[in-house]
């Protein structure tokens, strides 16, 4: 067959979409890494029982995982830009599965807390490998969707963990033996995920030339906009406005999400009454909407774009009426006294915060392609110094006062925070490191 026959042909069959099921299994990925998180918050009034713990042990406990977390951030990313997204996101999820079971063992505080700090370290490279890849599978225009698939596992997790964690508990009769099904079952992903992923889109065999081309073409025109003459020095990054706006920003994102992952089930328990099924089911409810909200976010910023929208008035507009919806959500269900106007407002505050999801298309925005991984690990640490201090604060304050009223407007302002930093960033500009 001659070369235009065959060019034909492949033509007509038209480009594969490996990308995108790279990307839904990403999604799965992430979606067991917050089934795993969740699950400790899940069972804590169960554990805090049977280990006899206060509010403010709880949240010594709960932040734990964010230690090691955040400090493998900038670590994780360097594997990621170094060996390839594969092998790091590969080795990232078994290990998480193991000290997720391993937590089953416990029988003192102590011991759970090292638990929860090797599963930090473990799954802290799965973010910044996931940005990396988002870099090297998706066009500038499918990015938006792409980043929002990565982070969408992030409240769908929660949503699911609530009820597949409940469920276990429930059938079971024990959180631990729950405890090692979510660590079997992360493994097994793990083992997944090795199998299907690739660094390159040439070395999937389910790639075909069309969608191969699709992809090199829009990257050849992405890198030829890089600047000349970087310095190579990551600490330069530090330099720039936009990168520091970057690092609160998620940060300010997260001490609104980790702080409603850790505490929501202790929150709903104390404050509404809520049994563990009622919790189980509010939290599916609540988590969903921000998953759906995720999906909703990167689909009309792709779409915006690609209509002509500028990065920075897309970007800014979509960060902006994310940040303003969640604050007055969340500042109204401080006084809030029904149960289901809390759930709703709850899940409002989800469903327009997790538009920021779209932030892990920031390190391919204003990084150069061999410094994403570093960039989306710089984002992460921010988010996850966010993720140490909350729940310490919230069990602190709760202890104190007797009350989560503090905590709530604690979240509101974080809101604020959020939306003045994403407003300030340039998402116009590559920085030439």
């Amino acid at each position: 067959m001659s070369t235009s026959t065959d060019a034909t042909a492949v033509a007509l069959k038209g480009k594969t979409s490996v990308r995108w099921r790279i990307f839904f299994m990403m999604l799965l990925l992430i979606s067991i890494n917050y089934i795993d998180r969740a699950s400790l918050s899940v069972a804590m009034p169960l554990i805090a029982k049977e280990f006899d713990l206060g509010p403010a042990m709880q949240g010594l406990i709960l932040s734990s995982f964010f230690w090691t977390y955040a400090f493998m951030q900038i670590p994780g990313g360097m594997l990621a830009d170094r060996f390839k997204p594969r092998i790091v996101i590969a080795i990232a999820t078994i290990f998480w599965g193991g000290f997720q079971a391993l937590a089953a063992i416990c029988t003192t505080s102590t011991a759970l807390l090292l638990t929860r700090l090797g599963l930090g370290a473990a799954e802290a490279p799965i973010y910044p490998a996931g940005g990396k890849l988002n870099a090297i599978w998706m066009t500038q225009n499918e990015r938006g969707r792409g980043a929002t698939l990565l982070d969408g596992g992030a409240p769908l997790g929660a949503a699911l963990g609530a009820i597949l964690i409940t469920w276990l508990i429930t059938a079971l009769g024990s959180w631990r033996i729950a405890f090692v099904v979510a660590g079997v079952g992360t493994v097994l992903a793990g083992l997944l995920a090795w199998y299907y992923i690739r660094n390159n889109p040439r070395d999937h065999a389910g790639v075909n030339d069309a969608e191969a081309r699709y992809i090199e073409d829009a990257q050849a025109h992405e890198f030829k906009k890089e600047p000349a003459n970087l310095s190579g020095r990551s600490l330069d990054f530090f330099k720039h406005r936009s990168v520091l706006f970057m690092f609160f920003g998620w940060m300010c994102f997260n001490s609104v999400f980790y702080g409603l992952l850790t505490w929501m089930p202790n929150y709903l328990n104390k404050v509404h009454g809520f049994d563990i099924k009622q919790m189980g089911g509010a939290s599916f409810i609540i988590f969903f909407s921000g998953f759906v909200g995720e999906l909703v976010g990167g689909w009309i910023a792709d779409k915006w774009k690609a209509a002509g929208g500028t990065p920075n008035k897309v970007f800014r507009t979509l960060f902006g009426i994310a940040a303003v919806v969640a604050t007055v959500s969340i500042f109204s269900v401080a006084y809030t006294t029904n149960p289901t106007t809390v759930v709703v407002l709850l899940s409002c505050t989800l469903f327009f915060i997790r538009w920021c999801g779209l932030y892990w298309c920031i390190p391919s925005i204003l990084g150069t392609r061999d410094k994403i991984g570093f960039l989306g690990g710089l984002m992460n640490l921010g988010g996850n110094i966010g993720g140490i201090c909350v729940p310490i604060i919230v069990g602190t304050i709760v202890q104190v006062t007797g009350s989560y009223f503090l905590a709530l407007m604690f979240f509101a302002a974080a809101g604020v925070g959020l939306f003045i930093c994403s407003t300030s960033i340039n998402y116009e500009k590559k920085i030439p490191i």
